[in-house]
């Protein structure tokens, strides 16, 4: 800065022209800024919004100088004595100026004859100008400036926090006394007129995942709120300076430490963008981070985030208890509807139990009550006495203002142990809007004030105790979130907790715990899988397997993308949601086949959890995860499914594999055609016990065949010959006819919406899988699934068949050739 003042002196002492003298404050303020990024990782917070105003100070200041010596020469008067002050206003007169934000500058003068005040102000702004600083400046006379502040209350505003810069005190001396005029003018309306504002940039800039920290909630516009009405009707300089009545110490301490992390991180903004930004957008996140040192990724990423968070929602909440105390007489009606108990209460249960009588319909909390909350006596964590009071809260037909009491005192994680980790924790899924508090709060809201008539009456159809639970789980449903396990079965774990403190019953815990882990089955089951395909139903309803169970889940979904946004749940979610509730009624009425695919999802479950399986490629594991056939997950351990399932992925045309300790078994998988019924005529002689078909993915088919007998070792080679001969053409066969009665043939065209079924229950008789096999291929039969079973010379068989037409259409005939 010494070096530009000795620059500037030897210009003008050379009598320079104003332009060169602004390319030198011009370069030095483009080198000045290219170290900030440097000085910014040293200092932080407000002292260096202080260094860099005082600097733009010290420039405004040189061109006050330049400006006075061009006009005057060597004839300068005393500051004093020439008619103009120079006034910062707005965050450049609270010494909060940020690197990219206008630089709001006020010319105050006085029209004296023999002054040429407005060229001394144009000379002044042409320098500031050139120099390529961003002004957002005024010009006034003294005795305008109760009229402008009367026309604007952002003027109004901007002009109580003026400060002297430069030029006569004098001057300085009549703003003063005109700004505590305009200070003392009609307080009552410039107050209601600043809370209107305040309320719609709340509206326009709620706290989302991009939080806006100088307009949005619990921003610096909440913080300056507070000064201005401190300034307004106390005259004092500093929120700190209120009477400690208004301004609790220990609350002060933390509403400044919360501040002070704002100013850093918007002043990060400004440096990454190179521009004014004061939204905390997602995609300057990684950058934000590694410039306030922490960790680059997605961790140091949410960290930051949830800070961010906490500090907006500190500021918002303190600046409500001190506005209240500030302005709560001039604006009675503010506060009116607001609750605040007659009786105070020391005690943290005492005051929930206030809340609670509170709670037969939706209230807004009063801020004292809030300072209450804040300040009660409590244990260290809730005792039995505080659960009993919560279970209460439960209970109560509009418990969601209470909640929000909590969440907006910042007790929630304290009252609500098992959402700890979830407060102010953000969510970068391009899905949800809110952080996870907020958002569960949003749901519980929703699941209050039921706007679906049908889904309203499936919840007043509950029980009291199930509403509760219900309740609770919807509270906890994302309770889990922020954990390197899977959110789902850490919410479950956290709400059996919770649940059991509350005192719940042992099944309603269990039902809440399973709700809780399936919590996204039905949405993503609704909007992205085919609901008119009856697997996709069954796999659905079999992770509940009731009635009360699927109205529960249908209003925890409800509830949940409810509180997402106002475009989640819309006519087609709906449309989509009612439609698999539907379809997932008619097939509880389907038991057999719910149990069947019930212990399909048991298998699967099991698989997933399995490390063998988390460690093959994703597109695998989905390949695995798509086979249709329950029997396949059913019977075949983990193990041998992921060793069947590589052997599909690794193999060309077909490969197969042979077990002969005890009894000859045969597994096959195939991408093209199998000659099943010539294989099995060639070993006729063999009895097969049992025989499972199932299609794999894409082309692929797996066949495993059980035979009575083993074979001796000399006979194999013969084996792998006739395995390969069955994937090459054979002239047709003429095989025996089986001896079948008509009554042991029985055929459901509707056994389902993709499958029809056939039973044979016959006496077992060589070659008569051949048989059916090679009638079936004939007419174009495709074996979905098999199950061969024989038995004391009885053979139980049961085919899955697809519904391509060529089985339905020729049922008489398939019978009329194996019977007659």
């Amino acid at each position: 800065m010494r070096a530009l003042h000795a620059k500037v002196e030897e210009l003008l002492y050379e009598n320079a022209p104003q332009l060169e003298i602004a390319k030198a404050i011009k370069s030095y303020l483009k080198a000045y800024f290219a170290t900030l990024p440097e000085t910014f990782a040293q200092t932080g917070g407000k002292d260096f919004l202080v260094r860099h105003t005082r600097t733009i100070d010290t420039v405004i200041r040189l061109a006050y100088k330049v400006a006075v010596r061009e006009m005057f020469g060597p004839y300068t008067p005393l500051k004093n004595q020439i008619p103009v002050t120079l006034v910062a206003l707005g965050s450049y007169g609270r010494e909060q100026l940020c690197l990219h934000s206008d630089i709001d500058l006020m010319f105050v003068y006085e029209s004296i004859e023999g002054y040429a005040t407005q060229a001394l102000i144009e000379k002044m702004l042409y320098l500031l100008w050139d120099s390529g600083l961003k002004l957002g400046h005024r010009v006034h006379e003294l005795r305008d400036l109760p009229v402008v502040a009367r026309e604007d209350i952002t003027i109004k505003s901007a002009l109580l926090e003026s400060r002297f810069i430069e030029g006569s005190k004098f001057l300085w001396t009549g703003i003063e006394n005109s700004l505590n005029e305009i200070r003392r003018e009609e307080p009552e309306a410039f107050i209601r007129l600043k809370v209107e504002e305040r309320r719609a940039l709340h509206q326009r800039y709620p706290l989302t995942m991009e939080p806006h920290l100088k307009e949005g909630v619990g921003g610096f516009r909440d913080a300056n709120m507070v000064f201005w009405m401190g300034k307004l009707l106390y005259n004092v300089p500093r929120i700190w300076d209120l009477n400690e009545s208004i301004v609790d110490p220990e609350d002060y301490r933390e509403f400044r430490i919360a501040l002070e992390f704002l100013f850093r991180v918007r002043t990060a903004l400004h440096i990454i963008a190179g521009k004014k930004v004061d939204q905390v957008r997602l995609d300057l996140l990684p950058e934000l981070a590694d410039l306030l040192r922490y960790d680059r990724g997605r961790r140091g990423q949410l960290r930051l985030a949830r800070r961010i968070i906490g500090a907006l929602r500190t500021i918002h909440l303190y600046s409500r208890i001190w506005l209240e105390r500030l302005i709560g007489d001039y604006l009675p009606e503010l506060y009116s509807e607001c609750y605040l108990p007659e009786k105070q209460h020391r005690k943290l249960h005492s005051l929930v139990e206030e809340l609670n009588r509170q709670a037969d319909r939706p209230f807004r909390i009063h801020p004292e009550l809030l300072y209450a909350l804040i300040h009660a006596e409590r244990p260290e964590r809730p005792d039995r006495t505080l659960y009993r009071t919560l279970l209460h809260t439960f209970e109560r037909p509009a418990a969601t203002s209470v909640l929000q009491a909590f969440v907006e005192a910042r007790l929630l994680g304290y009252m609500v142990p098992a959402m700890k980790k979830v407060i102010d924790l953000p969510q970068f899924d391009g899905y949800h809007r809110y952080p996870v508090d907020r958002h569960s709060i949003e749901c519980f809201r929703h699941l209050e004030k039921i706007e679906d008539p049908f889904i309203a009456e499936l919840f007043d159809n509950l029980e009291p105790k199930e509403k509760v639970m219900l309740k609770v789980a919807v509270l906890l449903h994302d309770a889990g979130k922020g954990r390197k396990r899977d959110h789902h079965l850490v919410g479950a774990s956290l709400f059996r907790i919770f649940a059991q403190k509350l005192g719940m019953e042992k099944e309603l815990i269990e039902i809440g715990a399973r709700l809780i882990l399936h919590h996204t089955l039905m949405s993503v089951t609704a909007q992205r899988e085919d609901i008119y395909s009856e697997k996709v139903v069954l796999r659905f309803v079999s992770r509940f397997g009731s009635k009360k169970l699927l109205d529960m889940i249908y209003i925890l979904t409800y509830a949940d993308m409810k509180g997402v946004g106002t475009d989640v749940y819309n006519s087609h979610s709906a449309r989509l949601l009612r439609m698999l509730y539907e379809q997932s009624l008619e097939a509880l009425n389907h038991p057999e086949q719910l149990s069947e695919t019930a212990k399909r999802v048991r298998a699967v479950d099991r698989l997933k959890n399995s490390k063998a399986f988390r460690e093959l490629p994703r597109t695998l594991q989905n390949k695995i995860l798509s086979i249709s056939s329950n029997a396949f997950f059913i019977r075949h351990s983990t193990r041998r499914i992921i060793a069947i399932a590589k052997a599909a992925a690794k193999m060309e045309e077909y490969t197969y594999h042979l077990s002969n300790e005890h009894n000859l078994t045969v597994e096959i998988i195939r991408r093209h055609d199998l000659n099943l019924a010539w294989f099995l005529h060639r070993l006729a002689r063999l009895q097969v016990v049992s025989m499972e078909i199932a299609k794999l993915w894409g082309d692929l088919k797996y066949f495993r065949i059980d035979f009575n007998d083993r074979l001796d070792e000399s006979e194999l080679p013969l084996l792998d010959e006739i395995i390969h001969g069955s994937f090459t053409p054979h002239p047709e066969m003429k095989l025996r006819k089986p001896l079948i009665k008509a009554e042991e043939v029985s055929c459901e065209c509707d056994h389902s919406r993709e499958y029809a079924m056939m039973k044979l229950r016959t006496a077992d008789q060589p070659g008569l899988l051949a048989y059916l096999i090679a009638l079936f291929d004939r007419l174009g039969v495709d074996i979905a699934s098999a199950k061969i079973h024989t038995i004391k010379g009885r053979v139980n068989d049961l085919f899955l068949i697809e519904k391509n037409g060529n089985f339905c259409h020729n049922i008489d005939k398939i019978i009329q050739e194996l019977t007659e």
